[in-house]
């Protein structure tokens, strides 16, 4: 499995209760640009319309060796790949006060085809970022502290 990119953002703004992996559709060229590691999840996100799930604010950057890629929205609205059993089921979560869907991984899978990751998310209060740093810190010193030497 290859990863392309990561959303690092989403883990410190949001809780993740469940992830699900999507297919995600593409023309050639922004397939050839996820190869060479070309995209970026920062603010993207996910809606279900019409029963169908959206992809909004990926930033692909255009294949350099491609016609078509100079004529394409890097941040175009793509369409994600999730059986129907599984949309609604999300659908459902997605109603409820507080969630959202939030792509936190792009990558390859074994077949070559490209994946994205899909959370389930509930955004986390400020309070509840600062003791999550609190933590980290506390046991980032108790490693140093007790460090076999």
């Amino acid at each position: 499995m290859k990863v392309v990119c990561t959303n690092k953002k989403a883990y410190h703004l949001y809780n993740i209760e469940e992830t699900y992996e999507a297919g995600i559709q593409l023309y050639g060229c922004e397939v050839k640009s996820l190869r060479l590691g070309r995209a970026n999840l920062n603010d993207s996100f996910a809606r279900i319309v019409n029963g169908e799930v959206f992809l909004y604010n990926m930033h692909i950057s255009p294949y350099p060796h491609s016609r078509e890629a100079q004529n394409l929205d890097p941040t175009r609205t793509r369409k994600l790949l999730l059986k129907k059993s599984e949309i609604k089921r999300l659908a459902g979560k997605v109603q409820e006060r507080g969630y959202t869907l939030i792509p936190t991984k792009v990558y390859f899978n074994e077949r070559g085809l490209a994946k994205v990751e899909l959370a389930l998310a509930k955004g986390k209060k400020v309070y509840d970022r600062r003791e999550d740093i609190k933590k980290r810190d506390l046991e980032r010193e108790l490693s140093r502290k007790y460090k076999i030497k």
